[in-house]
């Protein structure tokens, strides 16, 4: 194999390479949001009263 095909075979594998890397970054965001999403919302910064449990008797 003469040095021209094994400089472009590396920089196929590292353009791949660079891809994958980019894909799973991606992923990993969305899945991050998707958590996110999921989460209860935090009630500190509400007022009194709000978020608690409503009395549906009355």
């Amino acid at each position: 194999m003469d040095i021209a095909a094994l400089a472009v075979g590396l920089l196929a594998q590292q353009t791949q390479s660079q891809i994958g890397t980019a894909v799973l970054k991606q992923q990993l965001n969305s899945q991050a949001q998707v958590l996110q999403l999921l989460q209860p919302p935090s009630q500190a910064n509400l007022g009194p009263g709000v978020g608690g449990n409503v009395d549906i008797s009355a």
